[in-house]
């Protein structure tokens, strides 16, 4: 491990204000930085806990005039979203999703803005956010799921700006499929299908450089809800990825085989 100061943040205004006077990290559960930082990827001369901002933390549900949303404090663990009654009732696809992360050490660990704001490729969460259309709310602003994705482990985040929470809309019928790499057990592809208020989503995580949105297979489904219609989608493997665990013809094969199991999976 490399030398570097530790403080915890006593509130937003704290974490901020710590952030901005040094070359500081944020740190929430620690599960993706920490690892980074044993590996040389990463040498922050600060970090700074988040994990004492209580008003961080959380889960609630809205009723508001544009439809019910579930709101989660951007600190909010893994295995809490899983074992949140109200996230099990209301977007039951969510609450799936959050009980397959990686093990139970960093189910209990991780956390939602964590996960956003690291933006791996494979990782989970950015694949519900980004198919359920959610909101992301920080410290200055919201910024729309379709905006916030940018690239590999680069989001819209400006530079010390720091996540509060997740606005997830409710959907009329949502389901997760993963076909998981067994090793870390991030998404070798991930598969988040939604019926929105603004239509058909498909997010696909694992597969590319970043999360994103499966055009051809929302069209499908809009005309015809069923397992079978992603079966007639072809997914173009030009812009996936192939490692050992998979080419990018398996990865482009494997989207609508799981889009079409997460479909025929919606309650």
């Amino acid at each position: 491990m490399t030398s570097f100061t530790y403080t915890q943040a006593s509130s937003l205004a704290d974490a901020s204000s710590k952030t901005a006077a040094a070359e500081a990290k944020l740190i929430a559960g620690g599960q993706s930085l920490l690892g980074a930082i044993k590996l040389g990827l990463a040498a922050p001369e600060a970090l700074v806990d988040l994990g004492g901002l209580a008003d961080l933390k959380g889960i609630r549900v809205n009723d508001e005039v544009r439809g019910a949303h579930v709101v989660i404090g951007a600190m909010t663990t893994h295995a809490a979203v899983a074992a949140s009654k109200e996230v099990q009732q209301a977007i039951p696809a969510l609450a799936d999703l959050a009980g397959r992360i990686g093990d139970r050490q960093v189910r209990n660990r991780g956390t939602l803005g964590g996960s956003l704001a690291n933006n791996d490729p494979a990782a989970c969460y950015p694949a519900a956010v980004l198919g359920l259309g959610a909101t992301i709310y920080t410290d200055r602003r919201s910024i729309a799921a379709d905006d916030f994705f940018l690239g590999m482990f680069e989001t819209a985040l400006q530079p010390g700006e720091i996540i509060t929470s997740v606005s997830f809309p409710v959907p009329a019928k949502a389901a997760w499929q993963k076909f998981k790499q067994p090793a870390s057990r991030f998404s070798l592809v991930g598969v988040f299908v939604a019926q929105t208020a603004t239509g058909v989503r498909v997010a696909v995580t694992g597969a590319g450089a970043g999360v994103f949105r499966a055009t051809a297979l929302e069209a499908a489904l809009s005309a015809k809800w069923s397992p079978g219609a992603t079966m007639a989608v072809s997914i173009s493997p030009a812009k996936l990825n192939s490692d050992l665990h998979g080419s990018a013809d398996y990865r482009a094969a494997l989207i609508p085989v799981l889009a079409g199991r997460a479909v025929a999976a919606c309650p």
